[in-house]
């Protein structure tokens, strides 16, 4: 089930993500006056969202299309997503076992990475 224009995501302006290999994934998104927070850079559940949707369809295509949730995401927000900018996102599966998918993410925009995501995945 791919849920990445569905649902919450459908808000955001959803996101398409594309296997690069067996363990390697990417999307890309651009930054819209609707995902700025005050400061007028992206907003950092913008950001960690994009993450935890491109981790999470990772997981669950990887799983082999069974659902997957998120019991751990650990972001790191390095520097600043601005307005036009087009973010793109690198997901890489460290390790899967029965129940549990690893991930990292960066996500970069055409100058330096924005942030530095990972995560863990329950297999349902």
């Amino acid at each position: 089930m791919d849920e990445t224009n569905k649902g919450f995501m459908k808000h955001l302006g959803g996101l398409e993500l594309k296997q690069i290999s067996e363990t390697q994934y990417e999307f890309i998104v651009e930054v819209k006056e609707m995902h700025l927070n005050t400061g007028k850079i992206a907003h950092g559940g913008f950001l960690s969202t994009i993450a935890d949707t491109g981790m999470g369809t990772a997981a669950h295509r990887v799983a082999g299309d069974r659902r997957c949730v998120t019991i751990n995401l650990d972001m790191k927000f390095i520097s600043a997503g601005l307005l036009g900018d087009k973010l793109k996102g690198g997901v890489k599966i460290l390790k899967k076992t029965k129940t549990l998918v690893f991930i990292s993410c960066e996500i970069s925009n055409d100058k330096e990475i924005v942030v530095s995501a990972s995560g863990t995945w329950k297999i349902l």
